[in-house]
């Protein structure tokens, strides 16, 4: 039996390891219920994105982390690092990148709603890119922008009209969609011509985004494709010239062992084709190339180990395995009914003979992680840990029931450190006043 993290392995004690560090003395040493990471395969992550990006575009972009996957300012230290660039979808996402030290120039920012006060916050500190979502923040940005006197270097949110394969709460490229403006009504190709027209922004390029976890080549194939078009199309039409073009990201990672993702470079590679051809066919340039993958750099690098405080069997019904954590920690299964795995840390690869309910201590009745999981048997005490929690776990945690939110752990070369504390009680209310 494989894991679905390449990152994990059976120690010589029979426990299960990440990193090279036994996840039963890590538990031992910072609590339970905590998120443990394996540092090294992040930055593998992001070098195996870094290398497609000079193998199938001659080095010309750049791979943004989309860190809304998970924002802290380790990440950032190992993003700048590892030479990516970031999106943040945020005025504290920008903060928090900011007080790591990232480079602003390579921060691109975006969201559906930006505040005065966060346009400000990007100007003020000179991020590379503002991501424009609608022409109302294009006015704002546009009047802000004069009046700091500043030049805002812009790109646009483009719905591009692609249905992706995934869950309705996230996919983003269809025309009904909170985000962006769409090719097909001419909303796109109007508010661009009405940027072109404004003093203080400069049109880089266009963006798109067409939702997560996807499994097929096919939609960004099509993505590709109908960006370039429009591209052409405004140096055709009206001699704009898009320098820049922003795939997205939204590759898909193995939760589970269904999952069937295709190798990131492959992505990569199909993609840079479509566009090499239409530039070809267009005689247009080829375009500056920005990707964002999040989910495909974290998650699978990371796993959440609980302990068990309860184990309540109601016959002919259903077996629930109570852990110290629950939709605080990860709340994936109540949004979206995400499906996981787990396994008992003290010999990994028992053979899964119990179908039981990994249940959460929250008040709440879907506070749930895994729904009729296949599992070994388990006794109160033992350590479970769900694997591939590195993405949208942490930074979608919450506070309910005042429980305090979860430490990070990161490992690397057989040795851990924390990147986040646990909070403590302290913590919790100190802002109340």
């Amino acid at each position: 039996m494989d894991f679905v993290m390449s990152c994990l392995s059976v120690g010589e004690n029979g426990n299960l390891s990440i990193g090279g560090c036994d996840v039963a003395a890590l538990a031992e040493e910072y609590g339970t219920p905590a998120y443990i990471m394996d540092e090294d395969q992040i930055r593998e992550n992001c070098r195996v994105y870094n290398r497609a990006m000079q193998e199938y575009y001659g080095g010309n972009g750049i791979v943004l982390y989309a860190s809304k996957a998970l924002s802290c300012k380790y990440i950032y230290r190992m993003m700048k690092e590892e030479n990516m660039g970031i999106d943040v979808v945020s005025g504290g996402e920008m903060y928090t990148a900011l007080k790591a030290g990232f480079p602003a120039e390579r921060i691109y920012f975006h969201g559906n709603n930006k505040t005065d006060d966060e346009l400000k916050m990007a100007l003020e500190n000179g991020v590379g890119r503002i991501v424009v979502d609608n022409v109302f923040e294009l006015e704002s940005l546009n009047r802000l922008s004069g009046e700091m006197g500043k030049t805002a270097d812009i790109l646009f949110r483009i719905k591009p009209g692609i249905d992706a394969h995934t869950h309705s709460f996230i996919r983003t490229g269809q025309i009904d969609s909170k985000f962006g403006v769409s090719l097909e009504n001419g909303e796109a190709e109007n508010i661009i011509k009405m940027a072109d027209d404004m003093e203080n922004l400069n049109v880089v390029g266009v963006h798109c985004h067409i939702g997560s976890q996807i499994f097929e080549l096919e939609p960004f194939e099509l993505a590709a494709e109908k960006m370039m078009t429009f591209i052409a199309d405004l140096k055709d039409k009206y001699d704009i010239s898009i320098k820049e073009l922003n795939l997205g990201g939204g590759y898909g990672i193995k939760y589970t062992e269904g999952d069937t993702p295709i190798d990131y470079d492959k992505y990569i590679q199909a993609v840079s084709k479509v566009v090499r051809r239409i530039s070809e066919e267009r005689g247009i340039p080829l375009p500056y190339i920005v990707m964002e993958p999040g989910r495909s750099i974290t998650a699978e690098t990371g796993l959440t180990v609980y302990r068990v405080g309860a184990v309540k069997e109601i016959p002919g019904v259903r077996t629930y395995i109570s852990v110290d954590g629950g939709m605080g920690d990860n709340p994936r299964y109540i949004l979206y009914q995400s499906e996981y795995e787990a396994v008992r840390v003290n010999n990994p690869l028992a053979e899964k003979t119990v179908t039981a309910t990994l249940a959460g201590k929250c008040c709440e009745s879907g506070d749930i992680l895994i729904k009729d999981a296949k599992l070994p048997e388990i006794k109160v005490g033992d350590l479970v840990a769900v694997l591939a929690t590195g993405a949208y776990n942490y930074s979608m945690a919450s506070n309910y029931n005042r429980i305090p939110r979860l430490p990070i752990v990161m490992v690397s070369g057989g040795k851990s450190r924390l990147a986040v504390k646990r909070e403590s009680y302290d913590d919790l209310i100190a802002n109340d006043l």
